[in-house]
């Protein structure tokens, strides 16, 4: 049986169907050449990441193709309830990239905090001549610990991701309308463990008190963060997008930034992947990645491997 890994996937994921039988492909096919490959190649699974759709058409189009798999959390990208519907295997590895998204999220805090975006773009044109004058810019930074982190969405990513905070002493207070509290387990070096219980609360309480907001939530047909939340917020409050593009309005971020009520924002997702906005791409005031919140060789490491063996069960 044949793979079709139209996205990529991580040698170690490669290695393991390999091992289970599987003859794997890695070619990039485009879009509109994808039902013809699936069909002339007799493709049994197919894997994809964001770049990828498989929707209605393609599932119809490809009786021989018995599963489609998702290298991450989101499926929008899938229509899921339709290929089950059709007798399908949909299959994703939601709990895989859940810390390196955690950690990028705070990486952008960090550089918020201490104005690192800024810094690394000046430093290389001024430092030489203007050393002084960066240093005075640059110089009200701010620390993490004892700030609060509120989290929209608490689910794996959201929880790994107040798992962070709380190591780096910040208080969490977090909104999930599917769940009323969860137990966090920190594990360290020495193999000590610490539990805390976060309990969630109102989205308008969280949005009232944060010093910092991150958002960990699916696609939604509304702006989960739009002017009106931004008015409820502290002023001077930074908030981070690693989630989706569309669940923040870019247009209201921007103006807040502009009237000083959000000091500075980071976003690894775009409403308009991947051509973002120019006015996002110059702000100053924005930290900016290219949708790498799983981005790591470990956790493609863990989506490569899970997926092979979820595929292996299935099918074997």
């Amino acid at each position: 049986m044949k793979v079709l890994a139209n996205d990529g996937i991580s040698q170690s994921g490669i290695d393991a169907l390999e091992k289970g039988g599987f003859e794997v492909i890695t070619t990039t096919v485009a879009q509109e050449q994808l039902i013809n490959y699936i069909n002339e190649k007799d493709i049994t699974v197919l894997l994809v990441r964001s770049a990828t759709t498989v929707r209605k058409d393609l599932i119809d189009a490809c009786p021989n193709l018995k599963i489609i798999g998702r290298g991450g959390v989101g499926m929008d990208n899938i229509d899921v309830e339709y290929a089950r519907e059709q007798g399908r295997s949909v299959i994703n590895t939601p709990a895989a990239s859940s810390h390196s998204v955690a950690e990028l999220v705070f990486g952008h805090l960090f550089g918020l905090a201490r104005f690192l975006h800024n810094s690394n773009r000046e430093m290389p044109l001024e430092g030489d001549s203007n050393f002084k004058g960066l240093k005075k810019a640059y110089a009200k930074g701010t620390e993490l610990k004892g700030k609060t982190l509120g989290v929209l969405g608490f689910g794996r990513i959201g929880q790994a991701t107040a798992k962070v905070a709380i190591g780096a002493g910040m208080k969490v207070v977090a909104f999930d309308p599917f769940i009323d509290e969860a137990n966090l387990q920190l594990d360290f070096f020495d193999g000590q463990k610490l539990n805390f219980n976060i309990k969630t609360i109102s989205k308008e309480d969280v949005l009232k008190q944060v010093d910092f907001l991150t958002l960990h939530v699916p696609a939604q047909d509304k702006y989960v963060i739009g002017k009106p939340e931004l008015d409820i917020m502290k002023d001077g409050a930074i908030l981070v997008n690693a989630a989706r593009g569309g669940v923040v309005d870019e247009v209201a971020l921007v103006e807040a930034i502009s009237s000083g009520k959000i000091a500075r924002a980071a976003l690894d997702v775009f409403e308009k992947e991947p051509k973002p906005e120019m006015q996002l791409l110059m702000n100053p005031a924005l930290s900016l990645t290219p949708h790498t919140g799983a981005a790591t060789n470990e956790a493609q490491d863990r989506i490569g491997t899970e997926l092979a063996e979820q595929i292996i069960s299935i099918l074997k």
